[in-house]
């Protein structure tokens, strides 16, 4: 039991040791032309132009960016292996899920908010970084939001609750509440992505992915998701984070 709940850990530490790598670019295509300064106005033209970048991806990926994928989808195959064996042997105290659960949903609350937040004291403060930082902490969260539907619809998992918790893939009566992957990750990490981007200081790193973390440890621990499910889901929000930050930011240096 002690080694599966080591390996639990480690599928949380994995968004952060992920995060570790940002000064690499190779997460998602680069924007063919100047990206337009991001603006409440351009929002919905950037949000198109970036789906079709997300979604073309794999036809323009280089031998580095397909190693990277290739390693990633292994660990988090490896991961999901044990998310039966995890879930079945751990979480059960009720008060434990509860207060967990309540945890996951403030703090993926906080992430959502965080874009309004920025905007409004950029706005107020007619600081324009802060104002910006907003715009792209929201484009974020829709393009990763976006991706995430996508992969949950298709994927039609069960949910750690049901069958006694065996995590099967495309079952007909899931619908919408697919478990894999982890919606709340994908709005952490996405949010996360940009801020620490943005504001590049090791105490806000450690701050935003450290509350991101917790939010996809909560929903484990809640038993709303698998270890594979908030790995993959943090993944996502990360990298579509990445990238919508690197788009904006790198003619602008």
């Amino acid at each position: 039991m002690r080694k599966r709940f080591l390996i639990l850990l480690l599928a949380i530490g994995m968004s952060g040791a992920v995060a570790r790598s940002q000064s690499s670019t190779s997460q998602l295509p680069d924007a063919p032309a100047p990206a337009p300064a991001p603006t409440l106005r351009n929002l919905p033209s950037n949000l198109l132009h970036e789906q079709a970048e997300i979604w073309t991806f794999p036809f323009h990926v280089n031998e580095r960016q397909g190693l990277e994928g290739v390693l990633f989808a292994v660990a988090a195959a490896g991961i999901g292996a044990e998310d039966r064996h995890i879930m079945q042997s751990h979480f059960h105290d009720q008060s434990t899920i509860d207060h967990a659960n309540t945890a996951s949903d403030g703090l993926a609350g906080l992430f959502g908010a965080a874009p309004v937040v920025f905007y409004g004291i950029g706005d107020i403060k007619h600081d324009e970084e802060a104002k910006q930082t907003g715009v792209m902490g929201g484009e974020a969260i829709l393009d990763a939001l976006a991706v995430n539907e996508v992969i949950k619809i298709c994927s039609r998992r069960e949910r750690p609750t049901q069958d006694d918790a065996k995590g099967k893939f495309f079952q007909p009566g899931v619908g919408f509440d697919s478990s894999f992957a982890s919606n709340h990750s994908v709005v952490a990490w996405a949010s996360a992505a940009v801020i620490a981007s943005e504001y590049n200081g090791i105490a806000t790193k450690i701050v935003a992915y450290g509350l991101a973390s917790g939010v996809s440890l909560t929903r484990v621990v809640s038993r709303n998701h698998f270890p594979s499910d908030v790995v993959v889901g943090s993944g996502v929000g990360w990298m579509i984070g990445r990238y919508v930050h690197h788009r904006h930011r790198r003619h602008q240096a």
